[in-house]
Order: C-alpha cells, then structure tokens, then sequence
C-alpha cells in the first residue's frame, strides 16, 4: 500500500439516514456544518445520507414500487405534440 495517499483527520461522526431517523456513529473524514448529541452526550457532527444500509431495499429485503404509468403518462404529456 502506498504511503501518504490515505487522510489522517479521521474523526467520529453521526451519519442519520433521513428516510427513516436511524443515526450511527463511526470514524470519517467527511466535512459537516451541523452537529448532534449523541447517546454519550458528547456533541458530533452530523451527516445526512439520503439513504443507507436500513433502508436500502437490497438490504431490507423489502421491493419499491415504481409508478412507472405515471412517468409515462407525464413524458407523453410533456413531450406531446401541439
């Protein structure tokens, strides 16, 4: 492995998955304005995910229904001729 290459500001954070509230506390290097108490009561910063392990549908097991008639219905909308 070469060396120098990795960074070294590895700090704790919070990530919370926003679909569902759950948070987690591990080491990154990730840049954030917001923090959050967490569980300890020591304060860390905070990231966002939009998605994440609990509620990735591969993960979860659980299938998302796409209105695919819907986008349909919108493109032919959209792009219909006048």
């Amino acid at each position: 492995m070469k060396q120098g290459i990795h960074p070294q500001n590895y700090r704790f954070v919070v990530f919370k998955d926003m679909s569902n509230g759950t948070s987690f506390l591990t080491r990154s290097t990730a840049a954030s304005k917001e923090t959050v108490k967490w569980e300890d009561g020591n304060e860390y910063p905070l990231i966002k995910l939009e998605i994440s392990n609990t509620s990735h549908p591969f993960f979860t097991g659980q299938k998302v229904l796409v209105d695919t008639a819907g986008r349909i219905d919108k493109f032919k909308k959209k792009y219909a001729k006048k």
